[in-house]
């Protein structure tokens, strides 16, 4: 049986999300320096992330969903579990959130993960 090129790329992308999904969820407290929001497309995205995200990705980190802080995900990834969800995330449709309010909320998403963090407050891992 063939299989169509929606279904390979829905597997594709839900075995790229698990992955990744293996790693530690940075913890909440402040590891790196705030981001400042001078562009308003950044602005707008911690918007959105806050009134969509924030319930089950508190501050990024791992809640009732995984840690986004820590997952280089490219743009396109995001968008589409976003858009069709996967597991037990939701999908959250353009009447919720427009294609722009997308695109501002995965630049904010990967501004926080391009985020380093300040080598001071990294706790070194003991052997």
């Amino acid at each position: 049986m063939k299989r169509s090129a929606p279904n390979i790329l829905v597997l594709v992308c839900s075995a790229v999300l698990v992955f990744t999904g293996c790693g530690t969820a940075r913890r909440t407290e402040p590891h790196a320096p705030p981001l400042t929001f001078s562009d308003a497309k950044l602005t707008r995205g911690r918007e959105v992330f806050y009134a969509q995200c924030h319930y089950c990705h508190p501050h990024g980190s791992a809640g009732l969903g995984p840690a986004l802080v820590n997952k280089p995900l490219p743009g396109f990834l995001l968008k589409f579990q976003v858009r069709h969800g996967l597991g037990t995330m939701p999908s959250i449709k353009a009447d919720k959130v427009t294609a722009e309010d997308l695109d501002a909320l995965v630049a904010y998403i990967k501004a926080v993960h391009a985020n380093q963090p300040i080598p001071e407050r990294v706790t070194p891992r003991r052997s």
